[in-house]
């Protein structure tokens, strides 16, 4: 980003510098206001690697450069990616094509928001010993996919020929509608019954041939007092046996505990009893 000692950037204006022009400075400038150095900084990149499930990563430095235990695969990438991404200011800078701070024009490294049709970031980079890699995010007809490339000398067409091969050979399917009612016992009051909903519809992205299927987890039974909202188990989607996603089912109304809710437990037990 051609930072100059003494010189004073926004932390955003340092974020275009990084995801646009790829600065090792302005990652830098960034690890040291945030964390107070470069070490401290990539333990914080650690510990969000491990809470977001990126098991075979591990971050040595903020700005990507060879290190000896500085490493990742695709599929973490991609993990990171799609997370990343549901950032709304994260997506407007990677998304951003060109931008002008103190005098310099700083243009995107990913030829692919011009080049390809529906991609909205990510990011591009370059070592001599990991060779050319690719992040992008594609949004088609309302379908979000992200595509990795580690070490692929053809990196651009290889994600034009993915998106167009992905959009279209599989297609967004409807699982479960959102107002689908489950019904849960209430043992503390005088209602049987509680309903809760997926908190979404529950779709999937898959090929015509796969076979979708869902699983409900729900507890047996619930005591109150209950807030609307709340979570109260979960759809998990499975595509050919594998499971791919997951969708909160969540209480749909308030239910306060019957004062007397010995009446309640007592019915719920003869009921379970078989009396």
């Amino acid at each position: 980003m051609y930072l100059q000692a003494g010189e004073t950037y926004t932390v955003r204006e340092l974020l275009y510098g990084l995801m646009l022009a790829s600065g090792n400075d302005a990652a830098t400038a960034i690890a040291i206001h945030a964390a107070g150095d470069e070490a401290s900084f990539a333990a914080l990149m650690n510990q969000k690697a491990a809470e977001l499930g990126m098991y075979n990563t591990c971050f040595e430095n903020p700005h990507g450069l060879d290190g000896e235990n500085h490493y990742s695969t695709a599929k973490d990438m991609a993990v990171l990616a799609s997370y990343a991404m549901e950032n709304e200011q994260f997506a407007d800078i990677v998304g951003t094509r060109h931008i002008t701070i103190k005098n310099l024009t700083y243009v995107n490294h990913n030829k692919l928001l011009w080049q390809c049709d529906g991609v909205i970031g990510i990011k591009t980079g370059y070592t001599m010993a990991a060779g050319r890699t690719l992040v992008t995010c594609c949004r088609r007809n309302g379908q979000t996919l992200i595509c990795v490339t580690l070490s692929a000398r053809d990196d651009w067409n290889d994600h034009k020929k993915l998106y167009d091969w992905a959009y279209g050979a599989y297609r967004e399917r409807l699982v479960l509608e959102k107002d689908t009612c489950f019904r849960v016992p209430i043992v503390s009051g005088n209602d049987d019954m509680i309903c809760v909903e997926p908190l979404i519809d529950v779709t999937v992205f898959a090929e015509e041939a796969d076979e979708v299927s869902y699983r409900v987890e729900l507890p047996r039974f619930v005591f109150g007092p209950i807030l609307k909202g709340d979570r109260a188990g979960r759809i998990v989607v499975t595509v050919n046996d594998r499971e791919v996603s997951e969708v909160p089912l969540v209480y749909m109304e308030d239910y306060k505990m019957n004062i007397d809710s010995s009446s309640g437990l007592d019915r719920w037990i003869r009921k379970f009893r078989g009396i």
